[in-house]
């Protein structure tokens, strides 16, 4: 019997808005990848703004070379993808001006890509942008998404891990 044996305490992380808009669930997503939760489960936005914020703190796991998408992985272990866009991996970069570098630690509601949504929707792209929670074996509890019009910074999803 163990008497001081550690339990592992459970971790409620809050997801906030990466960018002004419409909120959405992923099912609603114009693309099977994300809208049947291959990658994970998280929410969507179709933004009002052009820039794209933490929506937790952590450490940027990844830039993809193209711009459009990055990961973040907090302390706890969270691991989430930001997706700029739909099919934006196609113009290898061009509207994303990344503010942030592998390794780098973020804060919440800290700016890491100004975007140019008008560029992506004249090259025909979609511009809904995504939240992914990319290790879903370690969620416990995800709260849905309400549909409704947020500021960045603003809570989307509650997570228990």
């Amino acid at each position: 019997m163990k008497l001081f044996s550690k339990r592992k305490q459970p971790v409620t992380l809050n997801l906030q808005a990466i960018t002004n808009g419409e909120i959405m669930p992923l099912e609603a997503v114009a693309d099977e990848v994300f809208s049947a939760k291959m990658m994970g489960d998280g929410y969507a936005i179709q933004p009002t703004d052009n820039s794209i914020y933490a929506p937790v703190a952590g450490t940027i796991s990844s830039v993809f070379p193209t711009k459009h998408a990055l990961g973040i992985t907090t302390d706890d272990g969270l691991e989430l993808l930001i997706h700029i866009g739909l099919d934006t991996v196609e113009l290898a970069g061009q509207p994303f001006n990344v503010l942030v570098n592998e390794g780098d630690i973020v804060k919440v509601d800290q700016p890491l890509v100004d975007v140019d949504f008008a560029a992506i929707t004249t090259a025909g792209k979609g511009t809904t942008s995504m939240v992914i929670i990319t290790n879903m074996a370690a969620i416990k509890t995800l709260t849905p998404p309400n549909e409704q019009t947020v500021q960045h910074g603003d809570l989307v999803q509650t997570i228990s891990m």
